[in-house]
Parts: structure tokens; C-alpha cells; sequence
């Protein structure tokens, strides 16, 4: 079973905007499905390939994003390297991307949280560049909007986010990385 995480926070309010890429690309790949609610998220529970897959969505707020990820792993009884994690990084320009796993937190609030509950660095992520300019404030930056042209870059990505997040569903983690390093 894998369980694939797009992390964002909530509500209209924060739709579009740098923090909640995870969502917009767990949206993208899975365009036209019912979400349903367990465990403070939105989840889906599907086959491809042969494989259980979940894909969730904290709706616990980024900061306790961690909590909601420890519900379903230890309810399905997901190993820590069949779980990806979709967010945002501040570090890399929009339309660049990163695979990484074994690292810290980075600062990334919703990394910590899911450090912290699943007491590991194990799991794979895929980070998205956001472009961060640090003339302005941290948290206002990430929770402001993409801007039209930075929402068009960002969608001509998902086709590519869409390989690897197939890619981990049908090969793991060691060939993904292989295949999608780092643009």
C-alpha cells in the first residue's frame, strides 16, 4: 500500500496560494474524484496497478499536518518508505523541483509535523519550487497567491509531477529517484 500526501492548509482562503501546491498537485493527478473524510482529512482509496493507494489531504492546518499522516500509517499499516509527501520549497524556483528523502525538515513546518508523529526522515518527497524572495515576510509569502503566469509555469509542471508520483506508485522509491533526481 502507498500513501501519497499532498500537504496545503484549508479553505477557500488559502486556494491558489504557495503553501497549498501540494494539494493543487494531488488535485491535478486526481482530477474529477470524490474526496471523503477520515482522520481530520480529505482522502482517496483506490487500485492502480495492482497497488492500494491513498492520497490524503491534512486538513489540520500545515503546522499539524503530522497528525493526520500518523492516523492513516498507523491504521493501514503503511512501511515509512511507501509514503510520499507533495509541498512546497522555498529554496527552488518555480518550475524546478526536488526529490530528496532521509533529510530534515528543512524548516518546512509540515515536514516537522510529520517528522515529529512518524519519528522518522525515511519517507520520499517531492518538493516544488515556489520561488521564495526574501524581501517579504516568510509566512505572508507563503500563504500569498500564485500570481496568473506563476499559476500557468506551475501548471505546465504537472504532467511531470504526474510521472513521478505514477512512477512511486508502480516502481518506489530507489527507481523514482533514479528516474526524476532533480530539475
Amino acid at each position: 500500500m502507498k500513501l501519497i500526501v499532498g500537504l496545503g492548509n484549508p479553505g477557500d482562503e488559502y486556494r491558489n496560494t504557495r503553501h497549498n501546491v501540494g494539494f493543487m498537485v494531488l488535485d491535478s493527478f486526481l482530477s474529477n474524484i470524490t474526496w471523503q473524510k477520515k482522520f481530520n482529512a480529505d482522502y482517496y482509496k483506490t487500485t492502480i496497478e495492482n497497488e492500494t493507494v491513498l492520497f490524503i489531504k491534512p486538513l489540520t492546518f500545515m503546522n499539524l499536518s503530522g497528525q493526520a499522516v500518523q492516523q492513516f500509517v498507523n491504521y493501514f499499516h503503511i512501511d515509512i518508505s511507501d509514503i510520499l509527501i507533495i509541498h512546497d520549497d522555498l529554496d527552488l524556483q518555480l518550475g524546478n523541483y526536488k526529490l530528496k528523502r532521509n533529510s530534515s525538515s528543512g524548516g518546512h513546518n509540515g515536514l516537522k509535523s510529520i517528522i515529529n508523529c512518524l519519528h522518522s526522515e525515511a519517507f520520499l518527497r517531492l518538493k516544488v519550487g515556489v520561488t521564495y524572495q526574501r524581501s517579504e515576510d516568510t509566512i505572508d509569502y507563503v500563504l500569498g497567491k500564485f500570481s496568473k503566469k506563476e499559476l500557468e509555469m506551475l501548471e505546465e509542471n504537472y504532467l511531470l509531477y504526474h510521472k513521478i508520483i505514477q512512477s512511486f506508485i508502480d516502481y518506489g522509491v530507489e527507481k523514482t529517484l533514479m528516474n526524476y533526481s532533480k530539475k
